[in-house]
């Protein structure tokens, strides 16, 4: 165990009021489950306790809420577990605590006590400002709900990002800027626009196989892609990550950069999924999915592992590829050494000729183009 690598905290709260067409997360529908709900809030909380004996001392950087909807949680429960990360680990100074929201009037209502609970980032799911969209997506707000959220959440907390979902049905680049160029206007920092993906098994994966959900093609895909750097850029956000953009580098997301530079994060919750560095080398651990499993799981044995694996050299070095090109500074060519990546490597120059990579001695950096087309690019190192 290396006590000098920084820790993520993830916690997966997986209930939500209704369940949106595009969503393949672990979630479950919250009506009926209080008492469960309350079980699961210890559940996570002892979890947490038995994962950092596995951890020893470490500078915990982030806590994270997501699910799932965690803006249903009892602030009481969000304050218990911040209490417990930061008292099993030793918080930074600017300790990052997000909580995932949806722009209800009933879950606005609730943000001045999940704040005093110690949340001090809030991601909103607006997910679209034109409400024939977000009728499609299954939402169960409105855009003027969204907007007085949004506005409820620029004065309660420091910092506010906003999660949007475009490439949907009938939506052309030009609406795609407007919509973009108004979310900029709600006071947010950071703003992760999502592209509309089908995923197995969904509501909109029946739908398209009946042909009742026509999605974008791939090039007016591209160009959305194109309108959503293009305008946000304008707007004074940095693409510091494929589908993420903040005002500048404070405004990053602290957490989902633990991910992406491949450092360690415990996972808690129904599902969740967690990497820790540990005397056995790179160990990847994943949750029960079930919240009623999950509890009995740490009732148990400690944890509510389902499954705790020793990754390869090759596997931990696929995973750092994959995160690391997703971001602006890229992934250390002595991270990949299991691949055989060097700056020399015949994929690597053909790549930097065909200007997908940048021309670096020490890391194996994506251009603007290639990360237009990163399943691609990640598809051909990884491959070598």
């Amino acid at each position: 165990m290396d006590g000098s690598i920084p820790l993520g905290v993830y916690v997966h709260w997986p209930y939500c009021a209704r369940i949106c067409p595009y969503c393949d997360f672990n979630v479950f529908r919250a009506r009926g489950r209080d008492a469960e709900a309350a079980g699961l809030a210890r559940a996570i909380v002892a979890d947490l306790e038995a994962q950092a004996a596995i951890t020893g001392p470490r500078d915990v950087v982030s806590i994270f809420f997501g699910g799932g909807t965690p803006s249903l949680m009892d602030p009481a429960w969000v304050a218990e577990i911040v209490e417990a990360a930061r008292r099993l680990w030793r918080p930074v100074a600017d300790l990052e605590v997000s909580l995932e929201a949806n722009p209800t009037d009933a879950e606005a209502g609730r943000f001045e006590a999940l704040a005093a609970a110690g949340v001090n980032r809030l991601s909103l799911g607006l997910q679209s400002l034109d409400d024939a969209a977000l009728k499609l997506l299954g939402r169960n707000h409105d855009a003027a709900e969204a907007i007085r959220a949004a506005g409820v959440a620029a004065r309660t907390f420091p910092r506010l990002s906003l999660d949007l979902i475009y490439a949907r049905p009938g939506q052309t680049p030009s609406a795609w800027g407007d919509e973009l160029r108004a979310a900029a206007d709600l006071g947010a920092e950071h703003v992760s626009p999502y592209q509309l993906t089908i995923e197995h098994g969904t509501a909109f994966d029946r739908a398209v196989r009946r042909g009742t959900l026509v999605p974008p093609g791939e090039d007016l895909g591209a160009d959305l892609y194109d309108t959503t750097q293009a305008t946000l850029e304008a707007l004074g956000f940095e693409a510091y990550e494929v589908s993420n953009h903040a005002r500048g580098p404070a405004a990053r997301s602290r957490h989902n950069l633990v991910y992406w530079r491949g450092l360690d994060y415990v996972g808690a919750g129904p599902g969740a999924h967690g990497r820790l560095t540990t005397a056995a080398g790179r160990e990847a651990t994943r949750a029960a999915d079930r919240p009623a499993d999950y509890i009995a799981r740490v009732a148990e044995a400690g944890t509510g592992f389902a499954a705790r694996d020793v990754l390869s050299p090759v596997e931990a070095a696929e995973e750092r590829l994959l995160g690391g090109l997703r971001i602006g500074e890229g992934v250390a060519f002595g991270e990949l050494a299991a691949l055989g990546l060097h700056p020399g490597h015949p994929v690597v120059r053909g790549l930097v000729a065909l200007g997908l990579l940048a021309e670096n001695p020490e890391r194996l950096i994506a251009t603007s183009a290639g990360r237009r087309v990163l399943d691609r690019l990640t598809a051909e190192l990884a491959g070598v």
